[in-house]
């Protein structure tokens, strides 16, 4: 059963569009934005003129120097005389930007919203976990002096403790992403490797090596959302959104249980409701988790209930989330394959459902018949889910 949720309108995504993931790009993020929001006006057949408003997704401002960066985006988002707000929750931003563009049409406010994503991380000196150092609270957290790679390695570490998995386990996820991501056009980190290349890579805190980990990235991504009739009069092939969630939990991250992700999975129960998805492991046939890690893949895919709790591992060693496997994950090549540009990382598996569902995904397209996806974003200290479904 569906929930009696009151929509005015019925909304769809009719464009999508990307930049390369790279490190170090030349192009400014005013540039990186118009990029990304021209291709996928081209690819919906649309101009400027037909878009009524703009919601744009970034992160923090320190990484790109800039102060009021929604402000400085705009111009390169399309926000030329147009109504524009920008969303940020982190990691989680990404997902939240279709998510608030969703909700600008479906309210009625909006016919078509061009949504965008942008992140340069890699002008953050000497390097973006320095953004970082200010995040903690002073009093309990910051007289440990973490870092994100500190409190994730925590993580990584009580969910193989719980869950009995082992690095070899969890690597796996690290060469089936980058495998993918080598069909990708955009990918930053594309590559064969194996389960041993990760094992000997550096280790950065342990259990978490170098390879377990997804790249600094520049890059910006773009959705359309229309209302249904004009989704219909563009495209053949509108990809409606199903469902909607988000979580935002508290910040206390030290006082929870870290092997599974009750963040996520609270996003998810509120989207797969509105979707009226009641057993999302047989109901969703493709699924882009959020991998800014390989061992959060694993997480996220529990918290999304497409396998039962500490059951991921053992399902992906299996080859079960393969490109080809019964339910593919990160088909992409996720974060660890194409790149993570923080807010721009969340928009490129929304983009990438989006694709697969219209068959579009060129090399990348999974072999199976897909009619619901789910794509998910993380962030904060462990604190943010988001969760869009998808069908055609």
């Amino acid at each position: 059963m569906k929930p009696n949720i009151h929509v005015k309108d019925k909304v769809a995504i009719v464009g999508a569009g990307l930049t390369l993931f790279r490190r170090r790009m030349l192009e400014t993020s005013r540039e990186l934005a118009w990029e990304a929001a021209r291709e996928a006006l081209e690819s919906a057949n649309l101009e400027l003129k037909d878009i009524d408003c703009i919601v744009i997704g970034s992160a923090p401002d320190a990484f790109d120097g800039v102060h009021l960066k929604g402000e400085y985006l705009a111009d390169g988002s399309g926000a030329i005389s147009k109504p524009m707000v920008r969303v940020y929750v982190g990691g989680g931003t990404g997902v939240m930007v279709p998510i608030a563009a969703w909700w600008h049409v479906a309210s009625g406010l909006c016919r078509t919203v061009l949504a965008v994503a942008e992140e340069k991380m890699s002008p953050a000196h000497p390097h973006p976990q320095g953004v970082f150092a200010y995040i903690w609270d002073p009093v309990v957290e910051r007289p440990l002096g973490p870092n994100l790679l500190w409190i994730f390695a925590l993580e990584m570490r009580r969910y193989m403790h719980v869950c009995g998995a082992s690095k070899e386990d969890i690597a796996i996820v690290s060469v089936k992403n980058k495998a993918n991501a080598l069909n990708h056009p955009c990918a930053q980190a594309a590559a064969k490797i194996t389960v041993e290349d990760v094992l000997n890579s550096e280790v950065l805190v342990w259990p978490v090596h170098r390879l377990d980990v997804s790249p600094v990235s520049d890059g910006a991504a773009a959705l359309i959302l229309a209302r249904e009739d004009i989704a219909r009069k563009v495209t053949d092939t509108p990809i409606w959104v199903e469902g909607i969630g988000w979580t935002l939990d508290t910040t206390h991250w030290y006082n929870r249980e870290l092997a599974y992700p009750r963040y996520v999975e609270y996003a998810a129960r509120m989207a797969y409701k509105m979707a009226g998805i009641e057993r999302p492991w047989k109901e969703i046939d493709i699924a882009e988790p959020y991998d800014p890690f390989d061992y959060k893949e694993l997480h996220h895919i529990e918290g999304l209930m497409l396998a039962p709790r500490c059951q991921a591992w053992r399902l992906a060693r299996e080859g079960y989330f393969d490109r080809t496997g019964e339910l593919p994950t990160s088909p992409s090549g996720g974060l660890l394959g194409v790149g993570n540009p923080i807010a721009a990382a969340g928009v490129m598996k929304v983009a990438e459902i989006f694709w697969q569902l219209r068959y579009e995904a060129g090399e990348r397209q999974v072999k199976k018949p897909v009619h619901y996806g789910v794509a998910q974003a993380w962030g904060d200290l462990m604190q943010v889910g988001t969760v869009v479904v998808l069908s055609n």
